[in-house]
Formats: C-alpha cells, sequence, structure tokens
C-alpha cells in the first residue's frame, strides 16, 4: 500500500479549508470574497483557510478606504 504524498505527513496540503469548519461561516466567507470579486466558487471552495482570510482581509481595506474616503466617485 503506498504511503501518504509528504504534504499529507506534513500537513501542508491544501484542501480547501472546509473539514472541521463551521459551514454557516463557510458560506458567509466564500459569498463575501464571490460578491466583490466575482471568483467561480470552484475556486473559492478550493481556498484553503489561510488564503481564503487573506483575501476577507483585502477585501475589507478596500471597503475601509472606499468608505473613509465618503463617496466612492472621489469628491
Amino acid at each position: 500500500m503506498p504511503g501518504l504524498p509528504a504534504t499529507f505527513r506534513s500537513g501542508g496540503a491544501r484542501i480547501g479549508g472546509g473539514i472541521g469548519y463551521r459551514l454557516d461561516q463557510l458560506y458567509e466567507e466564500v459569498a463575501y470574497v464571490a460578491y466583490h470579486f466575482h471568483w467561480p466558487h470552484a475556486e473559492l471552495m478550493a481556498l484553503d483557510h489561510l488564503e481564503r482570510h487573506k483575501w476577507l482581509q483585502e477585501i475589507a481595506k478596500i471597503n475601509e478606504r472606499i468608505n473613509s474616503n465618503g463617496d466612492d466617485d472621489g469628491q
């Protein structure tokens, strides 16, 4: 029987970040990124937890910049 690939043995595999994750939280995060970036469902579900959270932070920073400037038309 073949052994597990090294990435699984070391815990470094990217498996999508859905295992052991609250399903409602996963849906919320995926919807947030999909709404702002219009990425396909399959790509969003393939992101691991840490990478998805990095994109959530980046979107939040974009929204904060827009909101801190008042109107987003530059006035």
